[in-house]
Order: structure tokens, then sequence, then C-alpha cells
């Protein structure tokens, strides 16, 4: 996949930077425009690292790291970054969550004015699940990977309990629903479910009991 960098164009932005395919690599790269399509040589400046505060949320417990993000990248809140601090040795996947910058609250901001990032650890998660039961309802949690996939329709076990997922809250709004829908865990709220009652020997005799006297 060619590699795509913003530079000005001398043919028809000479001013204001826009897109281009890097061609030639290396000391002397040369480009191609993506609105006239003009060759050209260039000069590609080299992206200084930031060194970025971070604050990590795992379960019920935050920590600070820091990582280092290379300058001119604008952050967003709700993007996917590896957080790896290498002095401490730690690396860990998040989403983000909140960004601070100038002593408030944004929604995104080039990483050079980033005070700090508050994001939500991805590598494992804990599902809050909601289970309807006989007499009313009941909460069990499940620990699965960020990636892992609950699907609504399918069933599961946790704390020793079965049940059938009726429907998924997303985190930020929304629920999915259709038998099939797919989320993977790091994005999920809280899963709705009902239980699966496994049938005692005495129901199940009785179940089939009934079948062979034509009940059912």
């Amino acid at each position: 996949m060619t590699e795509e960098i913003i530079v000005v164009c001398p043919m028809c932005s000479p001013k204001e930077p826009v897109g281009h395919d890097i061609l030639r690599p290396g000391q002397n790269p040369v480009v191609q425009c993506h609105e006239c399509g003009a060759v050209h040589p260039t000069t590609i400046e080299e992206k200084k690292p930031v060194k970025t505060k971070v604050i990590v949320s795992k379960d019920d417990v935050s920590f600070t790291l820091h990582t280092n993000i290379d300058a001119g990248e604008m952050i967003y809140v709700d993007d996917e970054l590896i957080v790896d601090d290498e002095e401490a040795d730690e690396v860990y996947p998040i989403i983000v969550t909140s960004l601070e910058a100038g002593g408030r609250r944004v929604e995104r901001e080039e990483i050079e004015n980033v005070d700090v990032i508050w994001g939500r650890a991805t590598d494992e998660v804990t599902a809050k699940i909601s289970i309807k039961i006989r007499n009313g309802s009941t909460s069990v949690e499940k620990r699965v990977s960020g990636e892992f996939e609950f699907i609504v329709g399918e069933k599961y076990n946790a704390e020793r309990k079965d049940f059938q997922i009726t429907k998924i809250k997303i985190r930020g709004g929304g629920f999915q629903s259709r038998k099939g829908d797919r989320v993977p865990a790091k994005y999920i709220k809280r899963i709705f479910a009902t239980e699966v009652r496994k049938k005692g020997w005495g129901e199940a005799k009785t179940s089939w009991s009934a079948k062979r006297n034509g009940r059912y």
C-alpha cells in the first residue's frame, strides 16, 4: 500500500498542504499530488515524538503511564491507541475516553497541545451481564479479552449461570438486539440476557411422558 503524506504542491497548492502519495522515499523523496497528479520532489520533516501523560483505567483502578506519540498527530476521543511506557515496561491498548488541553476538556486536539489523555484499557475487560430469571433478575460478570465478541441470541456461561443474550448496550448509547449482532467486549456497556435453565431428571421424564400420552 502506498504511503501518504500532507505537503504543499508547487503546481496547484504552493501555500496550503494537500495529500500526496510517496513514490520514492529516502533522503530525496518524490511524491505525487492527489489534486493535480503532479510528480515533484519534496522535503519530509522527521516527526519528533511527544512524550504524553496517559491515565489508564482498568476495571476500578486507574494508573499513570507515559507514551510517545508523533508530533502533529491529531488525537480524538474514542481513538484506539497503544500506550507503550518503556520506563515502566507496560503496554496497554486503550480507547481514549477524554482529553485535557489548556486546562479544559476537548473532543480532539493536536498532540503537542494535549496535557493528559484518559483512556480505558481494552486488553482484558469485565463484561457486566443482567440476567432475567424466574423471580426477577440477577447480575453476573465475565472476564474476557477486549476483542472477544458477544453475539445476540447465543448462549454463554458466567459464574455458573447459563444465559442467552437478548440485547447488548453499547458504550456511548444505543443497543444491538437483532439475532446474530456481534459486539466486541471492549465496546460493551452492559449485556442483557435470559436464564437458560437446565432440565432436571424429573422434568425431562414428565416431558417425555406427556409426549408419549399425546398431550404435546
